[in-house]
């Protein structure tokens, strides 16, 4: 088995529903518009022991600056309108506690300076912001974390966006790659190796875009079982040999994430595989969300649509976004409150339903 059965759940089976997707959509967007005070609330269910369940987080992955970017791609698509100017928020965001203090966090994308300004630059931009990006992505041109979320694959990412030169970063980057093919991560005091997108491999895949042996180093890694495969965490590691048992069937580690950040440069064959995987696996229990969620795991299939221009992907990403509403909505009344973040809560699935009714599209990277 290639994936644990008690961490997924059965489909809804609700049929497609653009007007259906676009309710959906505004439904979260007055939702975290309403719940807006100076920021937003941590969901219960991303608080950690030793976080404080007051605190109101600002960068992109898990704060502010995340919901303000997907409310505004919402709004430049046409799927909502926006009530107020969050620019004023961003800016008070720059100065504010940082979400990780302990961490080198400034020149991450995810979690510090960096993708708050980028968001800022996306909405007001600025010379003077600018240079502060510049100089943000120039400095973690060598960062041995030599992953998307703190280091330069995610930089690398924001400045191609910006238009500055990458190239110091890039050749860095390629020279950084194991005689195997992946990359080694200096992440959290430890020395690792992840293939997935959020921590290792092919996050770095998609940040250099051109690189060598992309199928033929998922290849080795990847384990099969009746025409499906899936990927763990770390080479070589068991699927299963998580904290909690459970094998990872999800966008930051697992096949869902693999094939939705590279399906386009995989041979076919192996991203079908990655996608059958998800699909049979079913929407994850642990709720709707982009990270490791229904709506992460959509996205696999919507990679694969592009790849092969076979609409069937198009007809289960459509099933997983109905599913994906209908938890929201579940969660909601479980909690009383929605979970406003980008990454792990409702706004990305918000943008998940959007690309669905549009009929493609990509995660929100950078």
């Amino acid at each position: 088995m290639l994936f644990t059965p008690e961490a997924h759940e059965a489909l809804a089976g609700e049929p497609w529903s653009a007007e259906r997707a676009r309710t959906a959509i505004a439904s979260i967007v007055a939702d975290a518009e309403g719940a807006f005070d100076d920021g937003w609330p941590m969901h219960p269910q991303d608080v950690e022991d030793d976080d404080d369940p007051a605190a109101q987080l600002r960068a992109v992955y898990l704060g502010g600056a995340g919901v303000v970017d997907a409310l505004h791609r919402l709004a430049r698509r046409g799927f909502v309108e926006l009530r107020r100017d969050y620019v004023p928020y961003l800016e008070r965001s720059l100065e504010a506690q940082p979400d990780c203090p302990d961490q080198d966090h400034h020149r991450s994308l995810w979690m510090g300076e960096t993708g708050i300004r980028l968001v800022l630059q996306r909405l007001a931009p600025s010379q003077a912001n600018l240079e502060r990006l510049s100089e943000l992505i120039a400095a973690n041109e060598r960062d041995e974390r030599c992953e998307l979320m703190w280091g330069s694959p995610g930089t690398i990412l924001a400045g191609r966006e910006l238009g500055l030169d990458v190239t110091a970063s890039i050749e860095w980057l390629h020279a950084r790659r194991d005689t195997d093919g992946l990359w080694t991560q200096q992440l959290y005091g430890q020395s690792t190796r992840y293939l997935g997108p959020a921590h290792g491999f092919a996050g770095c895949v998609l940040a250099l875009g051109d690189v060598a042996a992309v199928s033929e180093t998922l290849q080795r890694f990847a384990i099969e079982e009746d025409a499906v495969v899936n990927w763990p965490p770390l080479p070589g590691m068991h699927l299963d040999a998580n904290g909690d048992g459970q094998i990872r069937t999800q966008w930051c580690h697992g096949a869902p994430g693999i094939v939705a950040s590279l399906a386009h440069v995989l041979d076919e064959e192996l991203a079908v595989a990655g996608g059958e995987l998800s699909w049979r696996a079913g929407p994850l229990r642990k709720g709707a969300n982009l990270c490791h969620g229904t709506a992460g795991n959509g996205y696999a299939f919507l990679a694969l649509l592009e790849r092969t221009g076979d609409e069937r992907w198009l007809r289960r990403a459509h099933t997983f976004a109905m599913h994906a509403a209908g938890q929201v909505e579940h969660s909601r009344s479980e909690y009383g409150r929605g979970r406003y973040t980008l990454w792990t809560g409702d706004l990305g699935t918000a943008l998940y339903l959007a690309d669905c009714t549009d009929g493609g599209g990509k995660l929100p990277l950078p």
